[in-house]
């Protein structure tokens, strides 16, 4: 009977145990009701969501498909594409599989280009170098130690600015030159192999920081990971991304001989539809 009374008492703490942990790590199921900017709910999981302040992030690594799908239903609206001038809600998206070969595999990709007749997504970006790189091969054209090592969201082609880790985005009204604020950015990055390498700054239009999130460390193979913060009105001008703590560069190793750096490329961005600033 004594025995019994252990087990059962055993059990018992067990079951007080889980139920205080579904908001924690191990919960798998757990979902709240989250409003968009259009006023409709959508299912959140508490493992990725998460609230500071006035700003809702949303990070995973692993899978991360369930997380963008998350991100973009808290956007709200559809994807406006290339649609010209500013739409009342939605959001833009931004990969590089649509960028041509004259701007793969070399230094020639200019930062106006997603906002330039047809593709009018409403960012523009820069970087201390000048210089980016979309690459449809891994970079292993520049160096031959980092096969394997950056995979992609939407396939084939990945991004990085070249001789610097920063990349800062600034947003207009999509085919002008009109300053524009957005309410949420995310991106997608390939190989974050250290903490608070990588991370995403938001700005607004006085060019005061909002927010600075940190892309969670890889949790497999596959090497992908996801960061972003949405806020409750379009306040964010400009983003400043800090992918890893090195630029790719053919003596700048992933593994293999010598030091061991953290190379981090970049894949999809998505944002809020860029409305003009008053």
């Amino acid at each position: 009977m004594r025995n019994l009374t252990y087990l059962l008492t055993a059990l018992t703490g067990v079951a007080m145990l889980t139920a205080c942990e579904t908001d924690g790590p191990l919960a798998t199921t757990s979902s709240t009701r989250v409003p968009t900017p259009d006023g409709v709910t959508v299912a959140a999981d508490k493992k990725t969501l998460k609230t500071k302040g006035d700003a809702r992030i949303v990070s995973a690594t692993g899978d991360i498909l369930p997380a963008v799908t998350q991100f973009r239903d808290l956007l709200g609206g559809v994807n406006n594409g290339n649609l010209n001038g500013e739409a009342q809600s939605g959001r833009r998206e931004v990969n590089w599989d649509g960028v041509g070969a004259g701007n793969t595999n070399n230094e020639a990709f200019p930062g106006n280009f997603f906002n330039t007749a047809p593709v009018l997504r409403g960012s523009l970006f820069t970087t201390p170098s000048g210089l980016f790189r979309i690459s449809n091969n891994g970079y292993t054209d520049i160096n031959l130690s980092y096969t394997g090592q950056f995979n992609f969201f939407s396939p084939t082609r990945l991004f990085v600015a070249r001789n610097s880790t920063i990349t800062d985005v600034h947003f207009v009204v999509a085919g002008s030159n009109t300053p524009a604020a957005v309410t949420g950015f995310g991106s997608v990055f390939a190989g974050v192999g250290r903490a608070h390498s990588t991370r995403i700054i938001y700005y607004d239009a006085n060019g005061n920081r909002l927010l600075t999130v940190v892309a969670p460390r890889q949790s497999d193979a596959n090497g992908l990971s996801f960061v972003g913060a949405i806020f409750d009105s379009p306040i964010v001008a400009r983003v400043r991304v800090i992918s890893g703590d090195t630029p790719i560069g053919p003596d700048d190793n992933v593994k293999g001989a010598g030091q061991k750096r953290d190379i981090v490329a970049m894949d999809d961005f998505i944002y809020g539809e860029p409305h003009a600033i008053n």
